[in-house]
């Protein structure tokens, strides 16, 4: 027959893949057992073979691509047969939720048009919509976190895990206190179906990758559309990983930034991140400063993969900001336990989004490859996949300031305060870990250091106007290890009654700040004191 299948294709040198990812992205690449699996048609087999795989069906996953996507018993919401994953309706349906709830905490804007909304007749298409976070009684400029999903439509978990985040944001705003100051102080830039014209043809179970772009001569009904992660405006069809053929996975289009949606997406990056580079034009020459602020995270599936610049070629080397990036992407990789690797070390993917905002903004950039399948079950996306990932995408927004620093110095963790709710005058103990170790050394290792300081800032954070910190002491002096506990005594008098952030850092003997963690102490007068005020 002419498939699909899903088929695991054995190779004997590298440049197999590379040559491969030039057409279609693998699924899966093994450079270390040496395969990769993908899902073909009868065309992609035989170029497969003229590439010199070695190629074998692989039964079961092939059953699962050509399973009917159906309701399971009782569905309601959700993609056909996963109930987990919103619909890109229900996705737009929960944002505007909570902008509903939470109107001085999230805007719901519109940033575009995607391709069939702006085709002849229009009325089948969507608007793109970004989801601001952000409290809005406290003005800016502030640091910026934007991530995007479902850029590749068959990637279920991508949109979903964008939605989750935001629902956790905004719903853990005053009353969980690293959510409330990120949330005060940082703006978060939801885009969470960068592509829903093609995620609407995924949900029906088609393998759709590409938006649903019918004016590029493709022949192949679904095979039709631009590759919108080949797409993006810096270094493009200027390396490898993009084709010029019109029916290949990883069409780039005819001309760079040629879709509506990635005119949408490069249009509203340069509107919220300011250019960045100095001394020259990327890639060629040029650095980035190291307080710059601003991160960029595009999600993917599947791969369990941190990935960050370059990747538009498959033997450049690395970023100008490079050690910052891979620190980053390690301490990334910590959180969801993924493998972090630049990302031409994958296979080179030019016109690719973490490529375009690095190298057009100087935004640290990555992207998360979720997971172990396209079609992955709503138990495995339950039980870690969003977990560990939401877990990421916090570290993200916490770290937004200066994401080129922050991350070499030592996380502050497992805060307490003890009591945390006092009396005006009544002295308050603050404890916490102090831990420069938090890196996914699994490609490489990290350099940590032994605890040298910590601090504590009351209601303003370092960064602010604030008065002079109070020094915290080791649980266990001296200062002689990579992970420490640490401890302060504050006296709350002259604190105004009512609830206070209490901020916390650490600084690690190389004399990197890592970024704060907070917790809140609340100021209460006692209740005779209530009872002689009311009488």
């Amino acid at each position: 027959g002419d498939g699909p299948w899903v088929v695991r294709a054995t190779f004997t040198e590298r440049q197999q893949v590379r040559r491969l990812a030039a057409r279609i992205e693998p699924w899966e690449v093994h450079y270390d057992q040496g395969y990769v699996v993908l899902d073909v048609d009868r065309h992609d087999w035989e170029l497969l073979l003229e590439l010199g795989f070695v190629v074998e069906v692989d039964p079961l996953l092939t059953e699962e691509l050509r399973r009917p996507r159906v309701r399971l018993p009782g569905q309601v919401t959700g993609i056909p047969s996963y109930p987990c994953y919103g619909t890109v309706e229900e996705t737009f349906t929960r944002a505007q939720a909570i902008v509903t709830a939470h109107p001085t905490l999230a805007t719901w804007i519109d940033v575009g048009d995607s391709w069939e909304k702006v085709a002849p007749g229009g009325a089948t298409g969507y608007d793109m919509r970004v989801l601001k976070l952000t409290n809005s009684a406290i003005p800016g400029p502030k640091p910026k976190l934007l991530a995007s999903g479902a850029i590749h439509a068959r990637e279920y978990t991508t949109a979903e895990t964008l939605t989750r985040f935001a629902e956790a944001m905004a719903n853990g705003f005053g009353t969980e206190p690293d959510v409330t100051w990120i949330l005060d102080h940082h703006e978060l830039h939801l885009l969470l179906q960068t592509n829903p014209d093609g995620r609407k043809k995924a949900e029906s179970g088609l393998s759709w990758r590409k938006n649903t772009d019918t004016d590029n001569y493709c022949l192949t009904v679904n095979s039709r559309g631009v590759d919108l992660n080949r797409n993006y405006p810096f270094m493009w069809n200027q390396g490898s990983g993009s084709s010029g053929e019109p029916c290949d996975e990883v069409y780039r289009g005819p001309v760079e930034a040629s879709e509506p949606e990635i005119q949408a997406v490069r249009d509203y990056a340069r509107s919220i991140f300011p250019y960045a580079w100095t001394g020259g034009t990327p890639p060629a020459s040029g650095t980035v400063p190291p307080e710059t602020s601003g991160v960029f995270i595009d999600l993917h599936s599947y791969g369990r993969l941190v990935l960050w610049p370059w990747g538009y070629d498959d033997f450049v080397g690395p970023a100008p900001n490079g050690p910052a990036l891979q620190t980053l992407g390690r301490k990334f990789a910590w959180f969801n336990n993924h493998t972090p690797e630049q990302s031409n070390e994958l296979y080179g993917a030019d016109g690719a989004s973490d490529d375009f905002f690095y190298g057009d903004r100087g935004v640290a950039a990555y992207t998360f490859e979720m997971g172990t399948s396209f079609f992955q079950s709503c138990s495995t996306y339950e039980s870690t996949i969003a977990p560990t990932n939401l877990a990421a995408l916090k570290y993200a927004a916490r770290v937004a300031r200066t994401p080129y620093l922050l991350p070499s110095g030592p996380d502050a963790h497992t805060l307490v305060a003890t009591p945390t709710s006092v009396t005006p005058g009544q002295n308050v103990t603050i404890t916490a870990t102090l831990d420069d170790t938090r890196y996914n050394n699994s490609n490489g290792t990290e350099p940590i250091q032994n605890i040298a300081a910590g601090q504590v800032y009351v209601d303003t954070p370092p960064w602010g106007a604030s008065p002079a910190p109070v020094a915290m002491a080791a649980t266990n002096p001296p200062w002689n290890s990579t992970s420490e506990g640490v401890t302060a005594t504050l006296s709350t008098a002259g604190w105004a009654t009512g609830r206070h952030i209490v901020f916390v850092r650490g600084q690690d003997a190389a004399g990197n700040w890592g970024p704060v963690s907070a917790v809140f102490v609340d100021v209460a007068i006692p209740v005779e004191l209530q009872q002689l005020t009311i009488e």
